[in-house]
């Protein structure tokens, strides 16, 4: 089953259980996907459909990654050829990339709140940094 489809309970065990993936991949593009939702929830508050609209497709694209980035390890560890390193590469930067936008749009909304709000375009905007950091250093580590 694809991590996206699993519940939250159901990742956290599978993130737990000793087997290659899901790890610290899948997790990252978790922790992004949530922070776009945290920007989505901001963007709602301060009116900004575009930002809705476009923290919705960042979450749903980084829910997509956590998929990839677990197929693409699995795939890693047995063939253990180049095409599937490449994509342990390849994925994490992606996740990276979009973890990036993700944090660039919760500084946007951020700007435009006063209230409470901000509090969770803040948080939206350190998931995701964190997000991008540890999605960096997997794709230097499977280099």
């Amino acid at each position: 089953m694809a991590a996206s489809e699993l519940r939250i309970g159901e990742f956290l065990d599978a993130l737990g259980a000793r087997t290659p993936a899901p790890a610290s991949g899948a997790a990252a593009a978790f922790t992004g996907a949530f922070a776009a939702s945290l920007v989505e929830l901001a963007a709602r508050f301060a009116h900004d459909k575009a930002a809705v609209t476009r923290a919705k497709a960042l979450s749903a694209r980084l829910m997509q990654l956590a998929d990839e980035d677990t197929a693409a390890y699995t795939a890693f560890v047995e063939t253990r050829n180049e095409e599937a390193r490449r994509r342990t590469i390849e994925v994490p930067e992606e996740i990276a990339a979009n973890a990036d936008e993700v944090a660039r749009l919760a500084g946007q909304v951020r700007a435009q709140l006063t209230s409470s709000g901000a509090g969770d375009a803040e948080a939206a905007e350190e998931l995701a940094r964190a997000a991008a950091r540890v999605a960096r250093r997997l794709a230097e580590l499977n280099a």
